[in-house]
């Protein structure tokens, strides 16, 4: 702006400057004939500037236009960021719950699993005591005389009448099993002790299946039902707000029971407790050894969009 204020004021500076010029002993002829012309250059001058003006004018224009075009790119820009980004979210989100809903699932047939096999062991002892029986009541049949008479009675008076011999029944004799009965042991088995602890706990009686828990590890400490039972009890821990009992738990389904089918979700939820305590690179490192454990496991997902989107608490 002061360019064009410096440019509107040239004319009548120049005009100013001839004026200082004009020989003072000119005649009015050459004062006219001067007067002329710097009132044509002035003209010129004008036209000039005026066309500068609007040449300005018109760049300024497409200037403004250009800035409002970056202006509304930009904002379209920025929401359709924005909308990725909730999409994304979205997505993620739904993910997650779905890993969630699957993992539960996943524990709820493993729950079950456990729960079935308790009763075939169950189903095992009743046939083996009906075994047992049936061997017993084969016994006592072979024992029984062959050809017992019955008891004499007097005879009656008179002739004693004609009597055919009895034929000869032979009592059939049932082969035993090849299977011997199981020896009676003096307390309830692991499976008896695992299945009151494991219905105690699906009923929400955590202090009384914790401590069944805990007399199934002690009766059974080597029974791979044993690691079940450290596995609930961390669960229990959980449940009671005791992250780091549960974690010790957890740990020992992990270190002491190699074959066990809980291990995966132990290392799962162990990460999870470990998330709680807001220690986040140990629960890391353990996500990680699950997915390295156990890469097809629903838990490895789980594990990896547990990573993904930390749980933050």
């Amino acid at each position: 702006m002061s360019q064009f204020r410096v440019l509107r004021f040239a004319p009548l500076a120049l005009l100013s400057l001839s004026l200082a010029t004009l020989p003072a002993h000119a005649g009015t002829g050459g004062v006219n004939k001067d007067m002329v012309q710097l009132q044509q250059q002035l003209d010129d001058l004008q036209k000039a500037i005026a066309h500068l003006q609007e040449s300005n004018d018109e760049r300024m224009g497409v200037l403004k236009d250009l800035v409002q075009q970056t202006a509304d790119s930009v904002n379209r820009m920025s929401i359709t960021v924005n909308g990725l980004q909730l999409r994304m979210q979205n997505t993620q989100d739904a993910t997650t719950a779905k890993s969630d809903q699957l993992s539960g699932q996943v524990q709820s047939l493993n729950d079950s699993l456990d729960e079935l096999k308790a009763r075939l062991a169950k189903m095992e002892k009743t046939l083996g005591n009906v075994e047992s029986q049936q061997q017993q009541a084969n016994a006592l049949l072979n024992n029984l005389p062959q050809g017992g008479g019955a008891p004499s009675s007097p005879a009656p008076s008179g002739p004693a009448p004609a009597v055919e011999p009895a034929p000869t029944v032979s009592t059939p004799v049932t082969p035993a099993p090849s299977r011997s009965a199981p020896a009676t042991s003096a307390g309830p088995s692991a499976d008896a002790l695992y299945r009151t602890a494991y219905g105690d706990y699906m009923t929400g009686k955590y202090p009384l299946a914790a401590s069944e828990f805990s007399d199934l590890i002690t009766a059974f400490p080597d029974d791979n039902l044993s690691g079940n039972a450290y596995f609930y009890l961390g669960e229990i821990d959980i449940r009671t707000q005791k992250p780091t009992a549960a974690v010790k738990s957890y740990d020992h389904v992990i270190e002491h029971y190699p074959d066990n089918q809980k291990i995966p979700a132990a290392h799962l939820h162990k990460a999870q407790a470990m998330y709680s305590m807001k220690q986040a690179d140990g629960a890391v490192r353990e996500l990680k050894a699950l997915i390295q454990r156990f890469p097809n496991s629903p838990e490895a997902a789980q594990a990896k969009a547990m990573l993904a989107s930390p749980p933050k608490h």
